[in-house]
């Protein structure tokens, strides 16, 4: 069994990490009529390749198959003199589960976000996500707050 890899990802790696995009925007609901248009995920992938953008991308390899990703943005934080990052993204293809791939990912997200001189990696999930819940609520605090949008 070869040991789990957390890397950056290639050009070549596109048609992979399209199927992890599609299986995390599945699990939010995001499938069929309701799926992210092609041109959305060209753009997205152009910007996650992108150096001169404020957003990176990790992915999980393991036995020579991309099985997760993470994608985190910097962005200016009223609180404090220095960037925030925010983990996005985050997804484990069902046959990786319990391996321990989201928490790869979450420490390589928090050492490139150290190494930029983010204090803190921040992020959010659904209340009901409780598998997701069991492994975040072992590796950060739950700050209380509540996420409200507004529909422009």
């Amino acid at each position: 069994m070869m040991a789990l890899q957390i890397r950056p990802a290639t050009l070549q790696d596109y048609p992979a990490w399209c199927a992890l995009w599609a299986g995390y925007n599945a699990f939010y609901g995001r499938h069929g009529d309701t799926a992210l248009p092609e041109a959305q995920l060209r753009l997205t992938w152009q910007r996650l390749l992108d150096d001169a953008e404020p957003m990176q991308l990790w992915l999980a390899e393991l036995d020579g198959q991309l099985v997760g990703l993470a994608h985190a943005i910097y962005l200016r934080n009223t609180l404090l003199p220095h960037y925030a990052c925010y983990l996005q993204d985050l997804f484990t293809a069902p046959q990786a589960r319990g391996q321990g791939v989201a928490r790869a990912l979450i420490a390589a997200v928090g050492d490139a976000a150290r190494a930029q001189g983010c204090p803190s990696v921040y992020w959010h999930t659904h209340q009901d996500n409780t598998a997701a819940r069991q492994l975040y609520d072992k590796l950060a605090r739950d700050t209380g707050f509540i996420v409200y949008r507004t529909m422009l």
